[in-house]
């Protein structure tokens, strides 16, 4: 039997888990453009494409469904393609003045926490036509036979466009097309399908010297407008030639102004004139153009180089010249010491030779001159005093001094001088010693330098010892780690491969721990001897304190409830001798210390107590420093989840105000303390005081329930936000806000009619003067039920205790069979789709879909019955819906169709059983046009027996099942 009973549960459990879910729904999207637009269309591949003209505002709207309330987002195919901020979050997606580029597929997501995320997309095609361009092309080919010259003129027209583009020649005002005049051909070439439309004129002829125009069009779409481009062809008709009014190249001092003058020299019409440089580099910002004259001032090194001058008229190839600029001056002083070759020997010795090289950037190269100086002497080429120079061309140029056989009195100091031909540039000198002292280059690390440590945020030096005379400038770079099989290269903390130091120290300002590794210092090739590099190397390790997660967690529970918090160990260096330190505020609850194996560190709360609300922290420290988790445990409620598909909302009250059906559930509502309460506060929108009342909840809220509260009174027609505040033992929660929007009701008349009996006026329902008793307004939360505590509902049909309906009440003095009925509003045909010709003909009239809730529990329920009543000649009642007997402790849906010719009525009647348990109740009434969709079965003999029985004669057989495999 405890297996039985244990069935029973366990099917028990899960229509409470059904029910718990209540009203959460996975989301729903759907993308529909709104505002500006051309069209909507599905394509061959059913992708929804929407067409804008380029310039106009794109505004497409996320329509979703989903509860709690999804989150949007849109975004838009391509890394590149950033949407913006501002937008990205929208429910409407605007961009205004939109671009051709901006063109695209563009998603909107909805998430909810519930079910998959709902994901769709349309593709954007953005419209446009540029203005054509005319060019014409001329060949002129000679005929063997015959001594004359043919002259074709090629005019070719180019627009850019989406959708592709239609050309349309004329000549004057005649339209020309293919074979209408046999000297002129037009055609598409096959490469530019679709974007260039081309005019041949074979063999010109006199009539052929005209006026042209192209007219390109995309045939009014988006209502873009045709566009046009005119050119006038005549015998002068050619291309363009320029020629240049100046030296080339250009050689100027810095500091000088130069001018570049360009002028045509030909072509009709006249062409344009503009500079450029290669490679798309930009003219100086300071200079000044003024048609193809080019003015820079003051020109300075950088300004050097070569410009190119083009001109255009739309005839033929553009004509280009260029000029080169040479602005004058030297750099890049260098020098370097070889000893004698011939012997491998690094050092200087008297009696070998050596050799002082001297080298110089020059421009430009060929006014550049070298001299030497001995202790401050002109030195002249002689048989052991070798001078030689590189070619004037070559850049950079070196100058050698070969001491041959060298002797003690050629010690001394060389100046190498370097300066150019015609003067007016500061010339540049360089002092070599030689002596005894003149030795190579020793590299060496200073002791126990060779391995530092330091720590994230520190200044650390890098030091290498270098000796020798002269010493050599230290490069600096990073030795790759894992060998040359890396083919990543090393990059020097300021993001170069190679850093230069004078005195032989590196220092690194901030150092991170990705500046941890093998850095190489070595001596260069230049200022100083040109021997073998000396090379040293220098390991840095950069210590950091713990990274840790979470950094920072909210952690709701409710009292008397045990729990483990957990802190992540995720890199650390060292990662040894790791200690953790636990507190809550500033006591300390426990420390301990970390293995190498073990990762993480808790925190065992066994029950949970009001002093142990607080601020956990637990810091995981090394010699860098310390990582911290951060728990905040609170016992807060979780924010309420307003529901945005309430039924029937929004209600006239009087003809002053209005009411709004306010709904939600709550998130999580089992994570902390029972909710007592919620604080609802609202104000009118515009202004700024609030108003506060206190909703009391009895029992606990289940996960997924949807609350009700009516808001009345409200003012017409102005909007309100209101904010609701849940409320616990532990305080007050996380607050919800939104705003409530007045809208005029819709004429129920035409299209449709929604009830929900919140209002007292009860959407204009009345009671009928002849019947026997009423039907009665109420909500659970005020019906006494003491009497007949087996009988009536105990909420609305949306679950809420504060939700109103109408139900009839069988007590006493009622009698069995009596009757009471509620008349709705009368309902005008709809004009738009009633026939004239005869009123009676029901194919010709709308088809109305009526459905309500009824909760028909007790075991003397009566009957419930539904009457159409129409208005004629003769108020006639047809019968449409029927139930009798007990539907079980359950909201059921009636759907049916029904078919007025004219003026109607609905009857709600309810008819009293044979005893006071016989309560029968409806709510949330509906009529819409059009046939019903999924309607349940409308009469007791189809119905099926409530969820509940289903499970229970399933329990009862496994039961039974069970209890004879036990015999």
């Amino acid at each position: 039997m405890g297996l039985v009973f244990g069935l029973l549960w366990l099917f028990t459990g899960f229509l409470q888990a059904v029910h718990g879910q209540g009203v959460y729904a996975p989301p729903t999207a759907q993308i529909v453009p709104s505002g500006q637009g051309c069209n909507v269309e599905e394509d061959r591949y059913t992708e929804r494409v929407h067409t804008i003209r380029e310039g106009d505002t794109l505004e497409l709207q996320c329509l979703f469904t989903g509860h709690p309330r999804p989150q949007i987002r849109w975004t838009k195919a391509g890394a590149s393609d950033r949407l913006n901020e501002s937008y990205q979050h929208n429910e409407t997606l605007r961009i205004e003045n939109i671009s051709r580029h901006q063109g695209g597929r563009y998603y909107c997501k909805a998430e909810n926490r519930h079910g998959v995320p709902a994901i769709r997309s349309i593709r954007v095609e953005v419209y446009y036509l540029d203005d054509p361009v005319i060019t014409v092309h001329q060949s002129v080919g000679e005929s063997k036979e015959q001594f004359y010259f043919e002259r074709t003129v090629f005019l070719r027209c180019v627009a850019n466009s989406n959708p592709p583009v239609h050309y349309t020649w004329r000549r004057g005002r005649e339209v020309l097309s293919q074979g209408t005049d046999s000297g002129v051909e037009i055609y598409e070439p096959f490469f530019t399908q679709g974007e260039t439309k081309i005019l041949k004129l074979k063999n010109l002829r006199p009539q052929d010297y005209a006026d042209y125009t192209c007219m390109s069009s995309v045939r009014n779409i988006c209502g873009i407008e045709d566009k046009s481009a005119h050119f006038s062809l005549s015998n002068r008709t050619a291309p363009p030639s320029i020629k240049l009014l100046l030296e080339d190249p250009l050689v100027v001092n810095p500091g000088e102004t130069i001018t570049l003058v360009c002028v045509a020299s030909g072509g009709d019409p006249p062409p344009t004139l503009k500079w450029v440089r290669p490679g798309g580099e930009e003219i100086p910002k300071r200079s000044v153009i003024k048609r193809g004259t080019l003015t820079i001032p003051a020109v300075t090194m950088d300004d050097g180089g070569t410009y190119t001058c083009v001109a255009s008229n739309n005839v033929g190839n553009p004509a280009k010249k260029s000029t080169s600029i040479l602005v004058r001056g030297l750099r890049k002083g260098r020098f370097w010491i070889t000893p004698d070759p011939y012997h491998n020997d690094d050092n200087i010795q008297i009696g070998r030779e050596v050799k002082i090289s001297c080298q110089v950037e020059a421009t430009p190269p060929e006014e550049l001159q070298f001299s030497w100086l001995k202790n401050g002497r002109p030195l002249r080429s002689s048989e052991r005093m070798v001078i030689t120079h590189t070619d004037t061309d070559v850049s950079p140029g070196t100058t050698n001094l070969d001491i041959i056989d060298l002797k003690f009195t050629d010690f001394g100091t060389y100046t190498c001088v370097a300066s150019l031909r015609n003067g007016g540039i500061s010339e540049i000198s360089i002092d070599v010693n030689i002596s005894s002292t003149t030795v190579p280059p020793e590299l060496t690390v200073p002791r126990g330098r060779s391995h530092l440590i330091s720590q994230e945020g520190d200044t650390v030096d890098l030091q290498c010892l270098v000796s020798g005379k002269p010493k050599p400038i230290i490069l600096w770079s990073r030795v790759e780690e894992g060998g040359a099989a890396v083919s990543t290269v090393a990059l020097m903390p300021d993001g170069s491969a190679q850093m230069e130091s004078y005195d032989g120290v590196l220092r690194i300002s901030n150092v991170t721990r990705d500046m941890s590794g093998t850095y190489c210092c070595q001596t260069s090739q230049y200022n100083g001897f040109n021997v073998k590099p000396r090379k040293a190397l220098i390991q840095l390790v950069v210590q950091f304190p713990p990274v840790v997660e979470p950094v920072y967690t909210e952690i709701r529970q409710a009292l008397s409830r045990a729990f483990v918090l957990t802190c992540h160990l995720l890199r650390a260096h060292p990662a040894r001798l790791l200690r953790y330190e636990w507190k809550l505020g500033s006591r300390l609850l426990t420390v301990g210390q970390l293995s190498e194996q073990q990762g993480d560190t808790e925190y065992q709360v066994r029950a949970l107590n009001r002093e142990g609300y607080g601020e956990y922290t637990c810091d995981i420290t090394n010699e860098a420093g310390a990582g911290r988790c951060t728990f905040l445990v609170t016992g807060k409620a979780n924010a309420p989840e307003f529901y945005y598909d309430t039924y029937g909302a929004l209600w006239q009250n009087r003809p002053t105000v209005y009411g709004f059906k306010l709904q939600w559930t709550q998130m999580d509502p089992n994570a902390v303390d029972r909710i007592l309460a919620y604080r609802l506060s609202f104000r009118q929108m515009g202004q700024s005081r609030w108003w506060e009342q206190e909703i009391p909840i009895d029992g606990n809220i289940r996960m997924g329930e949807l609350l009700t509260y009516n808001l009345t009174e409200l003012i017409k027609p102005e909007s309100y936000l209101v904010r609701l505040t849940p409320i616990t033992r532990f305080g007050e929660g996380d607050a919800t806000e939104r705003i409530i929007t007045y809208s005029p009701p819709v004429n129920p008349h035409l299209r449709e009619f929604h009830c929900g009996f919140e209002d007292e006026v009860l959407c204009l329902f009345s009671q009928d003067k002849t019947d026997v008793f009423d039907w009665t307004h109420h909500s659970a939360s005020t019906r006494d039920t003491k009497y007949t505590p087996n009988t009536g509902p105990s909420s609305d049909h949306t679950g809420s205790k504060q939700g109103f309906y109408m139900y009839i009440e069988t007590s006493r003095p009622r009698l069995e069979g009596d009757k009471a009925r509620l008349l709705s509003p009368t309902f005008n045909m709809n004009s738009k789709t009633t026939s004239s010709s005869s009123s009676s003909s029901v194919t010709n009239n709308p088809t109305y879909c009526f459905s309500f809730y009824y909760h028909m529990y007790g075991k003397h329920i009566g009957a419930l019955n539904v009457f159409l009543r129409q208005k004629g000649q003769m108020v006639t009642d047809t019968s449409v819906w029927s139930l009798t007997g007990n539907q079980g402790n359950r909201w059921i849906q009636a759907k049916v169709d029904i078919h007025p010719t004219a003026a109607f009525q609905i009857v709600m009647e309810g008819v009293r059983g044979s005893g006071i348990e016989g309560d029968i109740a409806i709510d949330d009434v509906s009529i819409e046009e059009g046939e019903c969709k999924d309607p349940p079965p409308n009469n007791l003999r189809s119905l099926a027996p409530p969820p509940s029985a289903h499970i229970w004669q399933l329990c009862v057989t496994l039961s039974l099942a069970l209890i004879g495999r036990q015999r």
